[in-house]
């Protein structure tokens, strides 16, 4: 995808249908639309999947929570969202393998009468699949099986129930859609901004007034149909079509937590089925790692991206760690992320956990803009269909099939999961390197591979711990359409989600590999790696863990940890303290009781800012 074409075309032609918003509803309506021989456009504020749909849980699923809740509470509406999610489950998995895959989940229950409930539960689960699908049914496994599977779950558990979804990688795949809608004729274009529209004289848009933020340069896209797939800021782009309408979304807010792959120690996931409040949990191995969550939990300020706080830290642990044999600490927790689900606005008085994931298409019959409203990536292929479906039967008057059932995204084509020997073998690179291009980039792990014999340095790992090269920068900017560091490192390859600290090491290698390619300047590139590092030193925190009781035995200790806070404090940032006693329950030596009263007071202000994961 070469960007600097596409934003020709944005500016000099005009479009069937504009596509409002690149994550996987918009791609997804991007890719329909052109697939159907509709002349289409896509265009993003920031990148492609970098606000919701780069931080979902990473699953493909129907939703074992709604099932429960459409039986308990007799509520048809979800149990036809299980249905069209498990439907859709086999179509994500079929269309990207080399970014979906079967994951198998384990539900720990402590009695007999637990292990029949959700066996029970998750055999209809597994009824409700498509006749076409391929995934291995449930079972009741004895606790000796579970151990086996995962071995720190703790010994007071009954048994296990085991049963399988599917996980993807989020930022990638939305990735794919759109590089898919772009090979077949579709322009697309991320880092471009709408800031408003044109109408005619009735009041339908005829134009939309765009940015491009990388340039600053002004355009004007002409279209004959807009459709706003901007999910959590879908009322933003609404109301600038129509100052009329009414808000429709009620954004909920979930995050997740980043663990080292060691706190469970297997390839399957856990399913923690209720919390305190009603609530699922997952703790899931996603790229040698554990991602622990979410949350769910009502957010209104869209101007500011959500992060993980540290009551939310506090949450997820708690929840996960009476599962354990050992609990897991704040300090294990190295990196995390939040997002935003774009949720129906309904009762005001509901929790937004007790919303209907569900979408709907909205048609403005005044500005004619279609808004997909509402949604969830697992569904995100049939969220398109019936966007386009409306556009066709509401303003086109045309009736073309839907074909994005059986089209394979790119990097499918060819792939074989046993493709890294051949990789291997075709260079010097190591294993887990090989196995990494493979699983990334699928059949363009070749593509990938002659980026790097073009210079030997781009070859070299940006970490140790970490199978990616600094070449991809260079084949993420060249063939991807990579225009900033935090687009590398955040969603063409996923390391600032799994590790804070390297991200931020990165940053300079990733400046200089993506500046030669873009024809940065030095200065441009250095200014880029210090804009990621600032952005890094903002969404980290620091950890204190285990702090002890102070006394006069350890008063040298305690005048150490007196200065820590007064630094931390100077400096303003969010720190999260483990203790075995609240903080009003610290206790001082008798020659520090007054400074010790100014840490208590700080402590007390800094713990309760946001933890910036």
């Amino acid at each position: 995808m070469n960007r600097r074409d596409h934003i020709e075309q944005l500016q000099t032609e005009e479009f069937d249908c504009l596509v409002i918003g690149g994550g996987a509803s918009g791609a997804g309506c991007a890719l329909d639309s052109v697939l159907r021989g509709y002349k289409t456009a896509l265009v993003e504020k920031t990148d492609f999947a970098a606000e919701t749909s780069s931080k979902s849980t990473k699953l493909i699923h129907g939703g074992v929570r709604y099932l429960e809740q459409a039986f308990k509470n007799f509520d048809f509406a979800q149990l036809s969202q299980v249905r069209h999610g498990l439907e859709e489950r086999h179509i994500v998995l079929k269309n990207a393998p080399h970014l979906a895959r079967p994951l198998a989940l384990i539900t720990p229950v402590f009695s007999w009468f637990e292990g029949l409930y959700f066996t029970i539960g998750l055999t209809i689960y597994g009824w409700f699949a498509s006749g076409k699908d391929t995934l291995p049914g449930s079972k009741w496994l004895s606790k000796a099986a579970v151990k086996k599977r995962l071995p720190r779950l703790s010994n007071k558990i009954h048994s296990a129930v085991l049963y399988y979804d599917g996980q993807l990688d989020d930022a990638r795949y939305c990735l794919a859609i759109a590089q898919t809608a772009a090979t077949k004729g579709a322009t697309v274009a991320n880092h471009v901004e709408i800031t408003g529209f044109e109408h005619d004289e009735s009041g339908k848009l005829v134009a939309a007034l765009a940015t491009d933020l990388r340039t600053g340069q002004s355009l004007k896209i002409r279209a004959k149909v807009f459709i706003n797939c901007t999910g959590p800021f879908a009322d933003h782009i609404r109301l600038k079509a129509n100052p009329q309408l009414s808000k429709r979304i009620r954004p909920s807010k979930g995050v997740h937590a980043i663990l080292p792959y060691e706190v469970l120690g297997g390839e399957d996931a856990l399913l923690i089925p209720k919390t305190p409040d009603g609530r699922v949990v997952f703790a899931i191995p996603f790229a040698g790692k554990l991602m622990l969550g979410t949350t769910d939990n009502d957010y209104q300020q869209l101007e500011e991206e959500p992060v993980l706080e540290g009551k939310e830290v506090e949450f997820l642990l708690e929840t996960l760690n009476p599962y354990l044999d050992q609990p897991s600490r704040h300090g294990q927790v190295k990196a995390g992320f939040g997002g935003l689900r774009p949720l129906i606005a309904a009762d005001p008085s509901k929790g937004t956990k007790g919303l209907v994931r569900d979408h709907e298409v909205e048609h403005d019959q005044h500005s004619n803009l279609v808004s997909l409203l509402g949604g969830k990536w697992t569904t995100y292929r049939l969220m398109a269909k019936d966007t386009i479906d409306e556009v066709e039967q509401k303003i086109f008057q045309a009736e073309r099939p839907c074909q994005t059932d059986a089209q394979l995204l790119v990097g499918a084509e060819g792939y074989q999961e046993d493709a890294w020997q051949q990789l291997q073998s075709q260079s010097d690179l190591a294993e887990d390197v090989c196995r990494h291009l493979n699983r990334h980039y699928g059949s363009e792990a070749t593509k990938v591979l002659e980026v790097l014999a073009a210079n030997p340095e781009w070859k070299e790992r940006l970490h140790p711990n970490y199978p990616y090269l600094v070449g991809e920068a260079v084949f993420a900017a060249r063939f991807e359409m990579a225009c900033t560091v935090r687009d590398f490192l955040a969603r063409r390859i996923r390391l600032e989600i799994l590790d804070w600290d390297v991200a931020q090491q990165a940053a300079g290698q990733v400046a200089k590999a993506m500046g030669a390619e873009l024809g940065w300047s030095e200065k441009q590139q250095l200014q880029e790696a210090e804009d990621y590092i600032e952005l890094a030193k903002i969404c980290k925190f620091i950890v204190i863990d285990n702090l002890p009781n102070f006394s006069d035995q350890n008063i040298n200790q305690q005048q150490r940890f007196i200065t820590l806070i007064d630094i931390i404090y100077d400096k303003n940032l969010p720190i999260a303290v483990t203790a075995s006693q609240n903080i009003h329950e610290f206790t001082t030596s008798r020659s520090l009781e007054e400074p010790f009263k100014r840490t208590i007071s700080r402590l007390y202000e800094l713990t309760s800012m946001k933890y910036n994961i």
